[in-house]
């Protein structure tokens, strides 16, 4: 089996989040990093490239396919920043409905400025997921 790119590294996150670009989505990656570490209570570390990472987790897929992943987790993208929650938790839809200005994929959301929604909610959210990823319940 082929070695998962995405894992952790040591690279430093605070090195990561001083070379985005933008001065805004840097502001807004420094303000996720803090929320998620709060919410997860777990330290923030890069995962593969470009993803800052918090926590990790035991996947288990329908397929039998396992790998290691975090509980919860974002990018600074170019175009918006990535937030890594969980496909499925408690709340997801009505909370995803009171957030404010934001797309959706697959276990992600998408969000161009952190000033285009609300922040409690968004704190919800990353809560809930935590959450559902901390029961080993929620699989790809």
């Amino acid at each position: 089996m082929a070695t998962l790119k995405t894992a952790p590294t040591g690279a430093s996150v605070d090195d990561f989040l001083a070379a985005v670009a933008d001065d805004t989505r840097r502001r807004d990656a420094a303000t996720v990093r803090d929320v998620m570490h709060r919410v997860s209570g777990e330290p923030a570390v890069i995962w593969g490239d470009a993803i800052v990472g918090f926590g990790q987790r035991r996947l288990r897929y329908a397929s039998g396919r396992e790998l290691d992943w975090f509980l919860v987790g974002f990018s600074p993208r170019k175009a918006a920043t990535t937030l890594y929650l969980g496909e499925e938790f408690p709340d997801k839809e009505r909370l995803l409905a009171r957030l404010g200005r934001h797309s959706v994929g697959k276990g992600c959301l998408y969000v161009k400025r952190l000033a285009d929604v609300d922040l409690d909610v968004l704190t919800e959210l990353i809560r809930a997921s935590v959450g559902q990823a901390r029961t080993g319940q929620a699989g790809g």
